[in-house]
């Protein structure tokens, strides 16, 4: 099916805010300095740890923060309030250094699903519905490219694709049982791989919030940075899927893959 070609050029904008590089990359300008310094900064045992928070976070922020939106699609998304929300988050874990993480993280996380929910209904999804509830989960796993990245699973579409079988079980289970504790160990496999690539993305805000002199002033930006990163996800995110509802998976998934990418938004 032929896409028309005010929708290639929207799909163009999607395609340049989910291939490029974008956290590390804006983060490493921000604090002059390379990840990897931050990241040999970071406890011995860190990895272990973090994977528990972001899971944590992201159950915490799935069960709270979309629920309280009104159904409004096509509504104009806020993220500038999000961001500050964000921001003031990170201002406090940033003045109580990596140690405040743990907290500071299920805080900002769903501030982001929020706006990220927000996002969805910017682009005429339906945020009642478990199938959106569930896109917006998967955004945290849309990371864009990275060198701390597995490149073979980095693609938009190819991270999708690894997901898909959790979140069609996901979603078939909840849509017959509802959000009770039976459809938690399901919910909670979906949470597992995602916080696999969101973890790595939690790994750089910490890099960098490891640097000596970052304080209140820097954690803020660097949350900042952080949330700007998935609205830009997000935007990608679903207008790749309205095209989707229009043309099919597989048609926008050609196209996509057929456009040159240029530029930024």
């Amino acid at each position: 099916m032929n896409i028309s070609e005010s929708h290639k050029k929207e799909l163009l904008v999607a395609k340049s805010l989910l291939e490029n590089p974008g956290l590390a990359v804006k983060i490493t300008s921000f604090i002059g300095t390379p990840i990897e310094k931050g990241l040999a900064l970071l406890p011995e045992n860190w990895n272990k740890n973090i994977a528990k928070v972001t899971e944590k976070s992201l159950l915490k922020a799935s069960d709270a923060a979309i629920f309280t939106m009104k159904d409004i699609p096509g509504e104009q998304s806020s993220n500038v309030w999000h961001k500050l929300g964000v921001a003031v988050s990170g201002g406090m874990g940033g003045f109580f250094g990596l140690a405040a993480i743990a907290v500071e993280l299920p805080i900002s996380t769903a501030i982001m699903l929020r706006s990220i929910a927000d996002i969805a209904r910017s682009e005429g999804e339906l945020i009642t519905t478990l199938e959106t509830k569930m896109a917006c989960l998967e955004v945290f796993a849309l990371g864009g490219a990275s060198d701390l990245d597995d490149s073979s699973e980095s693609g938009y579409f190819a991270i999708r694709a690894t997901l898909a079988k959790s979140v069609s079980e996901a979603t078939e289970f909840m849509l017959k049982k509802g959000l009770t504790d039976e459809a938690a160990p399901i919910l909670v496999k979906l949470i597992t791989k995602i916080a696999e690539k969101f973890g790595v993305q939690v790994t750089q805000k910490a890099a960098a919030q490891a640097v000596p002199a970052i304080g209140a002033a820097g954690g803020a930006v660097i949350n900042t940075l952080f949330i700007d990163h998935f609205q830009d996800m997000a935007r990608g995110h679903f207008i790749v899927r309205k095209l989707e509802r229009v043309y099919g998976h597989e048609s926008v998934k050609i196209a996509y893959k057929s456009l040159a990418q240029k530029g930024n938004r």
